[in-house]
């Protein structure tokens, strides 16, 4: 596999507009997505935007970043256009996407992500976490990934959803919005409509699941924070500030 990471970030957020460039210790938050991305070590690292200021704050600490259009529905058509842009030789075959407000990410997530793809019928991997909380086990915000067990923390994706699923005694998982997909599997994506069922949950990697696509999901520890919300955002900054010797 010849893989790369790309990470779409755009300006217009809808509930923390600006967010890839709201300060977290320093830097702006897409910076230190892009330091975890590097920390990673799976392969070089592409940030996909759609504003020039944020691939500026990239390019100033030494990264690469690719201007795409600003009307894309997704992340997923964002990554697709930059990868396009940036090598049309096909070169890279493996297309590692994280989400741009995922600063505490951390690098063996992204590298375990990778896994189910020495598998050739798979087309997408990614990462879950057990749910711990009892909250979290009903909350509509926190997907759920419905699983059959395939190996040791390896499972066969079926489903994911909002809704507290599977039925029963047993464990639930938190689904992790990382993407590590085939080059071909992501061009067949983009080129689907929204499915029924991703327009239903409000949830894009349903589409794969409906067009027969087989997602492999792989358990790590933690679950990486997403910045979403102003409150979001105030936790990372003490997250960073509580760990600053650390990085």
């Amino acid at each position: 596999m010849n893989p790369i990471v790309v990470i779409p970030a755009r300006r217009a957020a809808t509930r923390l507009p600006g967010k890839p460039l709201a300060d977290i210790a320093g830097e702006p938050m897409i910076v230190h997505v892009w330091r975890r991305a590097i920390e990673a070590d799976v392969g070089p690292v592409l940030v996909a935007t759609d504003d020039d200021e944020i691939a500026d704050a990239i390019r100033a600490v030494g990264g690469e970043a690719v201007l795409t259009r600003s009307d894309h529905p997704s992340g997923s058509d964002r990554v697709f256009e930059a990868i396009s842009l940036q090598d049309p030789d096909q070169y890279y075959d493996v297309i590692v996407n994280i989400q741009g407000d995922l600063p505490t990410v951390a690098r063996d997530t992204i590298r375990d992500a990778m896994a189910p793809l020495a598998d050739a019928d798979v087309a997408i991997g990614t990462p879950v976490v057990e749910i711990t909380l009892e909250e979290e086990k009903t909350a509509p915000s926190v997907v759920k990934m419905i699983g059959s067990p395939i190996a040791a923390r390896r499972f066969r994706a079926l489903y994911f959803t909002r809704a507290t699923a599977p039925w029963g005694e047993g464990p639930l998982y938190h689904h992790i919005g990382l993407y590590v997909w085939r080059r071909q599997a992501l061009a067949r994506f983009i080129a689907l409509p929204p499915s029924p069922l991703e327009l239903r949950e409000k949830l894009e990697q349903l589409r794969a699941i409906e067009a027969g696509m087989r997602i492999d999901a792989v358990e790590v520890d933690a679950v990486p924070l997403g910045v979403d919300t102003q409150a979001d955002l105030e936790r990372a900054r003490r997250i960073f500030a509580a760990t600053a010797g650390e990085r």
